[in-house]
């Protein structure tokens, strides 16, 4: 049984001040627990050591994630920030291959293979982003497209434990657009998600990798996309930057 996790990217958000009250008002509001749901947040680098002090001292119920790593474990790589340095401030998920990143930065699936792999050997959970731009969507290729990604994403990757990666799919076109993919759009891309990981580690481990929707997700239309059969839970942009509109995300998944 697969449990479902919510996390939250806050993208290029939040002072250090400012992202320690959003992590504290998310534990206040989580004061009660998450039940089965896992959740995570994921604040820009800088802020990473408050929220994971906050984390800390009110035993709130959320691990923390950061939104890139770099490959290499030390050198001159002016700007990036290696595994251990996630490790050392209490990181235990982080975000990789993100249509921003690879949007933006130029980010190939070869980065993200090599970026899950040395997140692994850290014991720190990849949350590997994967899907496709709207031209894909319009030409109907977008299921091959994503099984792409996954395969390469993955290539060579050796997963014992398969709580320990996660998949995330967002259709770039529904990111920040305010456009959003339906529950079935979601779920044909996931199954082929599972099917790929199937192929690749298993059917046993790919029963056991969680799956996300991002993409616009928000507390009115998570329920939804939790209903489908290979949807487990939501990678959250907007809404995790209010604590009360990402717990009701949470709390919709318990």
């Amino acid at each position: 049984m697969r449990n479902r996790m919510i996390a939250g990217n806050w993208k290029m958000n939040k002072t250090y001040v400012e992202g320690v009250e959003l992590a504290q008002g998310l534990a206040d509001q989580l004061a009660d627990g998450t039940g089965d749901v896992d959740v995570v947040v994921c604040p820009p680098t800088v802020d990473l050591k408050g929220v994971s002090e906050v984390i800390e001292q009110s035993e709130a119920p959320f691990a923390l994630g950061a939104q890139n790593v770099y490959f290499e474990e030390s050198g001159a790589f002016t700007g990036e920030t290696a595994p251990n340095m996630l490790e050392a401030v209490g990181a235990t998920y982080c975000i990789i291959g993100h249509s921003e990143r690879r949007g933006y930065f130029g980010e190939t699936d070869e980065d993200i293979n090599k970026k899950a792999k040395v997140l692994m050997a850290h014991g720190i959970v990849p949350i590997s982003c994967c899907g496709e731009p709207l031209e894909v969507r319009e030409a109907g290729t977008h299921v091959d497209f994503v099984v792409n990604q996954i395969k390469a994403d993955t290539e060579g990757l050796e997963i014992s434990d398969p709580s320990k990666y996660v998949v995330a799919y967002e259709p770039i076109w529904a990111i920040g657009t305010g456009k959003t993919a339906t529950a079935d759009d979601a779920q044909e891309v996931c199954g082929a998600i599972r099917k790929t990981l199937a192929e690749v580690f298993g059917q046993q481990t790919a029963d056991g990798i969680r799956v996300l929707y991002g993409g616009s997700a928000k507390p009115e239309n998570v329920a939804g996309f939790l209903e489908k059969e290979d949807v487990d839970g939501a990678l959250v942009g907007g809404a995790s930057l209010k604590a009360d509109s990402f717990a009701a995300m949470v709390k919709a998944a318990m």
